[in-house]
């Protein structure tokens, strides 16, 4: 018999990058207001997919992550939000629908207008996200029998992203990672707008998830219904659709750059994106011989193909930041 399933669902809420990815000017232009929609379909058929399956969706928000659902606080009347009964639509749908967009306004009313807009927090919602499962699955340490262990939730986290990658966030996302393997949980990634993302596309690679980039964003429904709503035990038997290449590049400790090529310490394994005297992490002192080696090689590549310039955080051009808060903030209600 199938397990139930848990489902951790990070939403990327950079308000920047959902004004650029509403553009007419783009291909295939989704705005916030028709991703939410889709958003919400997909949630309540994984809560109608099966009766014990849990669902918590958290929010990265610039500078901050929230937790703006979850199927316990739902169930507890102390801490539930109310809502407002509706006899022509089912309860649970109901409370994740209103609970939903009630907890994004309300962030972007409490965001107001600020002239610059900080990183998104997507490390620290993946952070919870993990610490949440964690906590589901605690009891299996004091379980006693198979059965009791075969009861736990199948737990996963999906990842809504359209923001590019912040170079100095790849130590704590890879730690998130090593944490996610050693939990047993599947990390999938859509990427809905933007370039694709190195280190999501690591994270999907090494849990065994999916990461997919949309071509079609109009289709966002049907790309998270077919790929992301089977659990990881029913893709055993069904082909999902996932990237057929990843990016293993990694970002260099000493200035958070995405390298092509790194220099890796033997001690503590540190990547640096050129040759260092000390190492920074474990301040373990390399031979000379081999930085001037090292320093021989390297600029003979450099000066054979070029040295590479690292991606920019966040787009330079575009609308203030204080009149797309403004503008998503009014769209939702």
């Amino acid at each position: 018999m199938d397990r139930s399933s848990h489902l951790s669902v990070i939403l990327d809420l950079c308000p920047t990058q959902w004004l650029l990815s509403a553009q007419p000017s783009n291909p295939h232009p989704l705005s916030f207001d028709t991703f939410l929609s889709h958003l919400l379909v997909f949630l309540n058929s994984h809560i109608a997919y099966k009766h014990e399956n849990s669902l918590a969706i958290f929010g990265a928000l610039p500078g901050k992550s929230l937790l703006f659902y979850s199927s316990e606080e739902a169930g507890d009347p102390s801490t539930a939000e109310v809502v407002q009964p509706d006899p022509n639509s089912y309860r649970f749908f109901k409370t994740v629908d209103q609970s939903l967009v009630r907890r994004i306004s309300r962030e972007f009313d409490i965001l107001g207008q600020p002239d610059t807009e900080e990183p998104c927090a997507l490390v620290g919602a993946l952070t919870k996200a993990i610490c949440y499962i964690n906590r589901l699955l605690h009891p299996a340490q004091s379980l006693s029998s198979p059965e009791d262990s075969a009861n736990l939730p199948d737990p996963r986290i999906l990842i809504l992203s359209v923001s590019p990658d912040a170079s100095n966030s790849y130590i704590p996302i890879m730690n998130s990672i090593f944490s996610a393997q050693k939990l047993k949980i599947t990390i999938d990634v859509c990427k809905t707008f933007g370039p694709d993302s190195v280190f999501l596309q690591q994270a999907a690679y090494l849990t065994g998830g999916s990461y997919i980039y949309l071509e079609h964003r109009e289709a966002l429904l049907q790309y998270l219904v077919m790929s992301f709503l089977p659990t990881p035990s029913i893709r055993k038997i069904i082909t999902v659709p996932t990237e057929d290449k990843t990016d293993f590049r990694a970002a260099c400790f000493c200035h958070k750059h995405v390298v092509d090529v790194g220099y890796v310490c033997s001690v503590c394994l540190s990547i640096f994106c050129q040759p260092v005297p000390v190492c920074s992490t474990c301040r373990t002192k390399f031979p000379m011989k081999t930085l001037q080696r090292l320093n021989m090689t390297r600029a003979s590549s450099l000066t054979g193909t070029g040295a590479s310039q690292p991606s920019a955080s966040r787009p330079t051009n575009g609308t203030p930041a204080k009149q797309v808060y403004t503008g998503l903030a009014a769209n939702l209600r």
